[in-house]
């Protein structure tokens, strides 16, 4: 029998407290948030709510009815007050006498802006008749994974009443629109007493007369059916039972590094994807069970769950017991050209005279026995999410093979859906990439000035990015800052020494299992010293070669390794100085070191052009402000060779300079941007000085 410290049950996260003094649209936004806060209830972007509320018209200053419901995208977990769209009921109403018949639904979606309260921006979703004409105060949709299961059962109607009996009622697969909406009307009509109702293969709907009695109701349905569901299946082995053992965590990790790249490589020819790695529980059970394969064929059953991860999966054919790595590696070709060509007949066998053109056929979600899954899309957050999305289904597959028959969405159901014109019209809405989307970074000595102003100039283009440091601390601090402003799911760390070959080897294996692979290197680690060639150690001279010659060689070696694997090009970039143009007093160590950096750069130039890598050079000077080479014994140093003091230092370097203006750590990062960025495409092999003009760093 199912405990409630199982974990299994949601907790009801109603505080009267919180909720005290708030105004009806204002409960609906916290009823709202603490729904959308725990993904068993809805996946991420999933479900909505609504409230009718009594508001003023502002035209007549007389009380109406209007509408609060989630408006087209966004997430009720996460939501503000301004993500709900407000529609005139009575306007709504009105509507019904302009519906030719389910022919014809999809034109009333354009009538909904004529319908919209105090010139609310916030566009009305395809769900919100939905909403509108169910007689209730309050509505909750969502897409728990226990009413799905029972939603996707091949019997789910018989499931339905036998769990809840006359409280929830039953309706058979309709996509969500405007005739959906007069069903669920005509169904509330004829079962007044009724709390709500599952829709077979896409969720469930409840009510209530206050936004309180609304939420109960939500959270009481579904721990119904997740008891019901954990005692019909307490004995059952999940998936008809193992198949296959996963690997340890660090072999899992290790073939998720081999394999992401190359997929990467295969699904990025129209733009560049990122990758998503998920080993947990749930997912390392599915991929190793006797039925996971018949079960990813049929699909996903929930419309959120397929408009997120395709019509279906790719199983790699990766045996954890023989660990045949290359053999997949060989085979993976093979195997995607193999799902391209299916997804391709699937789009001709479902086609409509007005469908739009096929769109990417490579899969989103890689399945992988022994190891996980890994999902590909075109920014981080939603490949994490995808997998969130096919977690949803692995949880449903499980309870509904449990207790009848999984059924996945129909084929032409699914293809209705995914190429749905009002769906097209959605995507056509999206706004043009960034310079960057979809790029993965690795900044060495992130964490330092120049490091941290790159990675914040790549991250506002767009990319995601990996910084890379030998101090921990800061690493994590810069980290932090940068994710305030981007989002974590786009900022990774890694500790690195530069001059240690297993740790730059595992700063890219950290990288491509974080993000997919790796399209921009900008080596930026340093060090700096000064003294006289006579009072020059070789523990010193050596210090400057391991870190500013020899790390630069070790990261650009690994950094080349998975390029090619990719095989998408690149871009480097070497932070050098202009020291390594112009001679320095006292300082040979240091203008050697950066001297050879930027040959090194000219030969990785010859040696990565055959493959698109390009390799190029910003040279800084006398870039003081947030640099961490800035904060020891080099200011005092160079303060002493130029006879001034540190206060003193910037304002006499940029005197000296030819410009007289001083060069910041932003000025290093739009020069490292644009040697990453499509301008410099036909660019390889240059150097860009930005030293406010010395005549003896001028290249010749």
């Amino acid at each position: 029998m199912l405990k409630k410290n199982d974990n299994q049950l949601l907790d009801n996260r109603w505080d009267e407290k919180a909720a005290a003094g708030k105004s009806e649209s204002e409960l609906l936004l916290y009823r709202s948030n603490i729904l959308g806060s725990d993904k068993r209830v809805t996946n991420y972007g999933g479900g909505n709510t609504s409230a009718k509320v009594q508001e003023t018209d502002p035209l007549t200053g007389q009380p109406t009815e209007v509408l609060w419901v989630k408006g087209s995208g966004g997430d009720i977990g996460s939501m503000k007050l301004d993500g709900f769209s407000t529609l005139y009921m009575d306007k709504l109403n009105a509507l019904k006498g302009l519906y030719r018949g389910v022919e014809f639904e999809d034109e009333m979606v354009g009538y909904l802006p004529h319908c919209t309260f105090n010139l609310n921006p916030r566009a009305a979703s395809i769900d919100t008749p939905l909403h509108a004409y169910v007689p209730r105060s309050h509505v909750d949709h969502v897409h728990a994974d226990a009413i799905i299961a029972i939603a996707a059962s091949a019997n789910s109607k018989d499931l339905t009443q036998e769990i809840f009996g006359d409280r929830i009622g039953w309706l058979p697969w309709k996509r969500p629109g405007y005739e959906l909406g007069l069903w669920l009307e005509k169904y509330c009509l004829d079962n007044p007493d009724a709390d709500g109702v599952v829709l077979a293969s896409h969720g469930l709907f409840t009510w209530g007369d206050t936004a309180k009695e609304c939420y109960d109701c939500t959270i009481d349905v579904i721990n119904v059916a997740t008891r019901w569901l954990a005692d019909r299946t307490a004995n059952t082995p999940a998936f008809g039972g193992a198949k296959h053992e996963s690997l340890a965590p660090a072999d899992r990790r290790a073939v998720a590094a081999r394999l992401m790249p190359a997929i990467r490589g295969f699904v990025s020819g129209n733009h560049h994807m990122l990758g998503h790695f998920n080993d947990s529980d749930t997912v390392l059970e599915f991929v190793n069970a006797q039925n996971m394969e018949p079960l990813a064929a049929l699909g996903t059953s929930c419309p959120d769950h397929f408009l997120r991860t395709k019509i279906r999966p790719l199983v790699v054919g990766f045996d954890p017991a023989q660990n045949n790595i290359e053999q997949v590696l060989d085979n993976l070709p093979a195997q995607v050209e193999a799902y391209r060509n299916d997804y391709a007949a699937y789009y001709d066998r479902c086609k409509h005279d007005n469908s739009p053109a096929l769109r990417d056929p490579n899969a989103v979600v890689y399945l992988i026995p022994g190891v996980g899954m890994i999902t590909f899309a075109k920014d981080k957050a939603t490949a994490r999410i995808s997998g969130e999305f096919y977690v949803n289904a692995i949880n449903v597959m499980r309870g509904a093979s449990a207790v009848s028959e999984y059924q996945g969405l129909p084929e032409q159901e699914a293809f209705d859906i995914e190429y749905w014109l009002l769906e097209e019209a959605k995507l056509q809405r999206m706004p043009k990439p960034k310079s960057l989307a979809g790029r993965v970074a690795l900044v060495t000595g992130g964490a330092g000035g120049i490091g941290a102003a790159t990675a914040e100039r790549y991250l506002a283009e767009g990319a995601c990015v990996m910084l890379a440091d030998i101090n921990a601390d800061t690493l994590e601090n810069a980290k932090a800052s940068l994710a305030q402003s981007y989002g974590r799911d786009v900022v990774g760390t890694v500790k690195m020494d530069v001059t240690d070959e297993a740790a730059v080897a595992n700063a890219l294996f950290e990288t491509a299992v974080e993000f997919g692979g790796i399209d921009i290197l900008v080596s930026n680690a340093g060090i700096a010293s000064s003294a006289p060639v006579e009072d020059t150690s070789l523990e010193l001279w050596n210090r400057n070669m391991d870190i500013l010659s020899t790390g630069y060689f070790l990261v650009s070696r690994e950094t080349f390794k998975l390029m090619r694997t990719q095989d998408m090009g690149g871009a480097i970039v070497f932070v050098a100085s202009k020291n390594g143009l112009a001679a320095s007093p006292n300082a040979s160590a240091y203008c050697t070191a950066k001297a050879a950096e930027i040959h090194l750069a000219r030969c990785l130039a010859l040696e990565g052009a055959e493959a698109g890598i390009r390799v190029n050079v910003v040279n800084p000077d006398a870039v003081l402000r947030g640099s961490k080479i800035w904060e020891g014994d080099w200011l005092d140093q160079r303060a002493s060779t130029y006879g001034t003091d540190k206060e003193g230092l910037e304002e006499m370097y940029r005197k000296r300079s030819m410009l007289k203006r001083s060069v910041l750590p932003e000025d290093i990062a739009e020069a490292c941007y644009f040697f990453a960025a499509e301008t410099s495409s036909k660019s390889t092999g240059n150097i860009l000085n930005v030293d406010a003009g010395n005549l003896q760093a001028f290249t010749r």
